[in-house]
């Protein structure tokens, strides 16, 4: 029995929306340039089905297209900011301990005698 991925049925809302409009600014953003479809997908090295994807704002369309039409719009500076530890406010005020590695769950034994 295959698992649902419910991500892509049933994603957050907030998720979505800001999914769709990426693939609009991407839109516009290709429009701008007076770029073509097929044009964008030669530039980036895939098909015209992905860029349109993309465009539509699709759950399923893999971040690498999302980032290659950044690049190839020159618009990728801005999403190497997406998620910098050093801007985290939020991460930073409940962990003090930086650098670290992964988590760990708070559920275990402690050495306390």
């Amino acid at each position: 029995m295959a698992k649902t991925n419910l991500l892509m049925e049933a994603p957050p809302y907030e998720v979505e929306q800001a999914v769709k409009r990426l693939g609009k600014n991407l839109r516009t953003a290709r429009l701008r340039r007076n770029m073509t479809i097929e044009q964008v997908a030669d530039k980036i090295g895939t098909g015209p089905r992905a860029v349109m994807d993309a465009e539509k704002g699709r759950l399923g369309t893999g971040v690498a297209v999302y980032s290659a039409l950044l690049w190839a719009y020159d618009l990728l500076r801005p999403f190497t900011d997406l998620a910098d530890p050093a801007r985290d406010d939020e991460g930073l005020a409940l962990d003090p301990r930086s650098g670290r590695a992964r988590a760990r769950s708070g559920g275990g034994l402690d050495n306390d005698f």
